[in-house]
């Protein structure tokens, strides 16, 4: 039985907007989509009044001419046997009937249909809804949510309005259906199914709900329930197309499995499918439960004794001149590896200038392929950004020098100032920010040295400025030792990515959570070794 059977019609989804099939992944940018839809819906008012004035004024030709022609047809010799009366028959018929046929012809779409294309360019694509759709299961993992808690809008410290009707959870499921991703169709087909069955009033059918269920559920293993629910399904449609034959096929299938097994028959669990009846499928990512559980603020390896080596001081940058007045605030955020925050590193209006600066030239984020060391995007990093030089503006350059005051470090082989803005879903998955050893043993694989070109050497160390509070989700986490650290709006924190000796320090695997509600704003500087050799000179071991 081929899988295309089962198959009923696909319905391309629209949610984020995208430039020529890029994936929306900017709250920055997509505030702009807010302004347009306002705009169309001011637009689609005008040409309702327009078309109700239109209709006002051939309601009113209607009932002059009706009264008009029961009058004539009433007697018409009598009628025209009046000269004023002929000469208006006349006039009507040759005139005033023209005039109401052009009256008629007037068409006052046609604003709102060029309004409508001029903004057609920048409405979301197939694309953009597919990889909205994969945000929110993105997110549904993450954050252990069920398909309920979204569908009636309820996250956590979130009291909101937003909730998705049968049609979207139906959709929902057809988007990971179509990507052959069985473990989130499910959860969505049963929310949709469980709405529908709740008395919510949808396009979709019942049928049409169970047809998807059933094969997606069979498709997860779980022969039992798939029988159940082609059955439901049968019940429903009788005449269904495909339900009977893969009814017999399903109790076929399970037949010849308990006879393999020697084992009896066990009807289908009555309970509802929800978060944790399937298992999740394994993907590419080892660490991934370590590092969604630090996301949701689980597993953190902050122990007292830990707790009790932190310290906070002022960094005057070993009497920095531009410190000495005002020295940084710096907390201890890990030991060791030694990471630190400082405290009103930007202020509210350095922030507002970075963002405009950036919000222009915001671009889908690229890695860099550990295979060919070209740019690329990637789905583990879901985000936009945009590079700022120092000659741009005032701000980049304070911001820059500030930086190495604080840090000690020149950033004269720095890399620009980058400036990423996450939407809600955007994250980036564990990643080094150093580039590996041409051969890596830890790796087993041939990498090409990313920073070559640049003649700059490695990156040695990351400072990451949160420029935005964000409402759930966002954290910077590190699986590898258990640290969490959550956004701070004009915070920053600084780590080291390289030992003094230049051997990378994998210890710094880190991660960018999902955003789960708001929006994430950050810029970071990646410092690397040239011009350092002075201001932090080689150890005397490889991991000093």
């Amino acid at each position: 039985m081929r899988n295309h059977a089962f198959c009923i019609s696909w319905v391309l989804l629209c949610c984020c907007w995208s430039t020529h099939g890029e994936i929306f992944t900017s709250i920055g940018q997509m505030t702009d989509l807010i302004h347009t839809e306002k705009e169309l819906v001011q637009s689609l008012r005008e040409y309702i009044k327009a078309e109700e004035s239109k209709l006002t004024a051939v309601k009113s030709w209607a009932s002059k001419l009706d009264a008009l022609t029961r009058l004539a047809t009433s007697d018409p010799e009598g009628y025209l046997a009046h000269p004023v009366n002929a000469y208006k028959l006349m006039k009507r018929l040759n005139t005033e009937w023209s005039e109401l046929e052009s009256l008629v012809l007037q068409n006052p779409s046609d604003g709102f249909i060029g309004n409508i294309s001029v903004h057609r360019q920048y409405f979301p694509d197939a694309e953009d809804e597919t990889g909205a759709a994969k945000a929110l299961m993105r997110l549904q993992d993450t954050y252990q949510l069920d398909s309920e808690a979204f569908s009636k809008g309820k996250l956590p410290g979130v009291h909101s309005n937003a909730v998705l009707s049968v049609d979207d959870c139906f959709d929902m499921g057809k988007t990971a259906y179509n990507d052959a991703d069985y473990y989130h169709a499910v959860l969505w087909f049963q929310q949709a199914l469980k709405q529908l069955d709740d008395g919510e009033e949808a396009v979709v059918t019942k049928a049409e709900i169970l047809d998807y269920l059933s094969y997606s559920v069979y498709q997860m293993g779980d022969i039992p329930r798939a029988i159940e629910l082609t059955r439901r399904l049968v019940a429903v449609d009788p005449s269904h197309e495909r339900a009977g034959g893969n009814l017999r096929y399903f109790e076929r299938l399970l037949s010849k499995q308990l006879n393999e097994m020697n084992q009896a028959y066990q009807p289908a669990s009555e309970e509802p499918i929800q978060l944790g009846t399937y298992t999740r499928p394994k993907d590419h990512l080892p660490e991934r439960e370590s590092y969604e559980a630090l996301c949701r603020g689980e597993g953190l390896q902050m122990t007292e004794a830990r707790r009790s080596r932190l310290f906070c001081r002022y960094q005057d940058g070993r009497g920095n001149p531009r410190l000495l007045l005002k020295p940084m605030k710096e907390e201890d955020e890990w030991d060791s590896p030694h990471i630190v925050r400082y405290l009103e590193m930007l202020s509210d209006e350095e922030i507002e200038k970075i963002k405009e600066l950036a919000k222009p030239r915001l671009a889908r984020a690229t890695v860099r392929d550990p295979k060919t060391g070209v740019l690329t995007t990637a789905n583990y990093r879901v985000s936009k950004s945009a590079w700022l030089e120092a000659e741009e503006d005032p701000v980049i350059e304070r911001v820059n020098q500030r930086i190495e005051d604080i840090t000690g470090l020149t950033v004269q082989t720095a890399e620009l100032l980058q400036v990423a803005n996450y939407g809600v879903g955007g994250q980036y998955e564990p990643h080094f920010d150093f580039s590996r050893r041409p051969f890596d043993i830890s790796l087993k694989k041939e990498e090409p040295d990313a920073f070559k070109r640049l003649g700059t050497g490695n990156r040695l160390a990351t400072f990451l400025n949160y420029m935005s509070d964000v409402a759930a989700g966002g954290a910077t986490v590190f699986p590898d030792f258990g640290a969490a650290i959550w956004p701070r709006k004009g915070t920053s924190v600084f780590w080291y990515n390289l030992f003094r000796s230049g051997e990378g320090d994998y210890r710094t695997r880190h991660a960018a959570c999902p955003v789960l509600v708001g929006s994430k704003w950050v810029s970071n500087k990646w410092i690397h070794e040239r011009g350092q050799e002075f201001r932090r000179p080689c150890g005397l071991t490889e991991v000093d």
